[in-house]
């Protein structure tokens, strides 16, 4: 005669079973994490609140900083409307995007034509756009275009087109618009868009 296990039976003994198995992984987890908390933290950590870099989402980040200003922990921001303290792999690698050694830190120029590339300062960078968009608005700007035998003032150039990205907040988007608005452009659009 083969003994009848009831179904309270079954689950009590397969819940003691596991049990057992793993009372002393999880003991022994808590000794290890015990001792790394003796050890102290001696750097000094400044937090920031920011937006991460990468997709359209603009997902609220809080990021940590040593005293160098170097980014070594990234985290999500639970009070973020957006995310509410998630993050996707990507967000969560800002630390190495970063502290990467190949990032580029100085202005790299290739001239029209060369093979190589020359490193720049960024006074000239700046100097050099703000011209090159200059230019470009002296000669494609539009005052008028005719509308059914009608001269109507437009005041636009259609020659060059102003890209927000992920990174940018409400108050980046405002003021650049207002600029990109002010020297003619109407071709603004923004990542998230596109």
């Amino acid at each position: 005669m083969s003994p009848q296990l009831s179904r309270r039976q079954f689950l009590k003994s397969s819940l003691l079973a596991t049990g057992g198995l793993l009372l002393p992984a999880t003991a022994s987890k808590t000794s290890a994490a015990g001792e790394i908390r003796k050890f102290p933290l001696h750097k000094k950590i400044g937090e920031a609140r920011t937006v991460c870099p990468y997709c359209s989402v603009g997902c609220g980040m809080v990021i940590a900083t040593d005293e160098k200003g170097h980014i070594i922990n990234c985290e999500g921001d639970s009070e973020h409307i957006i995310n509410r303290g998630t993050l996707d792999p990507k967000s969560v690698a800002v630390p190495q995007l970063s502290n990467s050694p190949l990032r580029l830190k100085k202005v790299q120029y290739r001239a029209p034509g060369s093979d190589k590339w020359e490193e720049k300062s960024w006074d000239w960078a700046v100097e050099q756009i703000a011209k090159r968009i200059k230019d470009t608005r002296d000669k494609t700007f539009t005052r008028t275009v005719k509308v059914a035998d009608k001269d109507v003032t437009v005041n636009r150039t259609e020659t060059i087109a102003w890209l927000g990205g992920a990174a940018n907040n409400s108050e980046d988007c405002y003021l650049a618009s207002k600029f990109a608005r002010s020297i003619g452009l109407v071709w603004l659009e923004h990542q998230a868009r596109i």
